[in-house]
């Protein structure tokens, strides 16, 4: 190989170098985890467990359900403080409800600073008490996206669920940025609940063959996801369901999205 060859060999590698980060750096890696209050299978309190399951995918965001903000029971410390400490996140929590001398709802951790959050509170009833956390943050290659994380009503009957939906499609349909969705919408693929929520979201999952994600311990139903708005903004690159029977009743499950211009 001559000289000149040589030359512009080594041009157009550097050239594919700097296409391919590029383009990896479009990538968003989102996890929802409904963690249980902290507590594990085994009925103990372990943040580790918890955080292990997070530190090891290397996520830039994580939306998280069943959350303590200085409950009794677990000694009065800020859940989602302490795994943001432990996964070297920022912390953002919603509360639902009072509870147990402290709060309870849902929280997102982000790699990125946080620049503005709200908690909007979803029709409930006289049942449990919901609420879809949103924040926006800028991303490490400068575009301003949102994120959400939600927690659905849980009962058989799906009247709440429905209204929780048609709540998320008229507060968020009409936001600025990109807007991620992630949360235990307690509700399975194909059900009405969740075909409302994709006449404007993009699920993540894959519709021929969604994979469970509770319980944990021997999963049988989808319950958690990832969903995407607007659709022409969003490519999902990825998904998976994180298997581990101890950390939570729930497995965390992971998308990979990459984000249009």
């Amino acid at each position: 190989m001559d000289k000149k060859s040589i030359i512009n060999y080594f041009f157009f590698f550097l050239l594919f170098i700097q296409f391919g980060f590029s383009q990896n750096k479009k990538h968003i890696k989102v996890i929802t985890f409904n963690i249980y209050h902290g507590e594990t299978i085994n009925e103990n309190f372990d943040l580790k467990i918890i955080a292990d399951v997070i530190n090891n995918e290397k996520p830039d965001f994580v939306a998280l359900q069943e959350v303590d903000y200085k409950t009794k029971r677990v000694n009065y410390i800020d859940l989602a403080d302490k795994l943001a400490k432990r996964t070297n996140m920022f912390a953002t929590f919603g509360k639902a409800m009072d509870y147990d001398n402290g709060a309870y709802g849902v929280a997102i951790l982000s790699k990125n600073k946080v620049l503005d959050s709200r908690n909007i509170s979803l029709a409930h009833g006289n049942n449990e008490p919901r609420t879809a956390l949103e924040i926006t943050s800028i991303l490490s290659f400068g575009d301003t996206i949102s994120f959400i994380s939600t927690h659905f009503d849980h009962k058989q009957k799906d009247h709440y669920r429905i209204l929780q939906a048609t709540k998320i499609n008229e507060t968020f349909k009409t936001n600025k940025f990109p807007t991620i969705l992630a949360g235990d919408l307690n509700d399975i693929p194909g059900s009405e609940t969740i075909e409302l929520l994709e006449t404007y979201w993009t699920s993540t999952y894959k519709k021929e063959n969604p994979k469970p994600t509770y319980p944990s311990s021997n999963p049988n139903k989808k319950i958690d996801y990832i969903m995407c708005f607007p659709k022409k903004k969003w490519k999902i690159i990825n998904n998976k369901v994180i298997q581990n029977t101890i950390a939570s009743d729930h497995n965390a499950y992971v998308a990979t999205l990459k984000l249009i211009h």
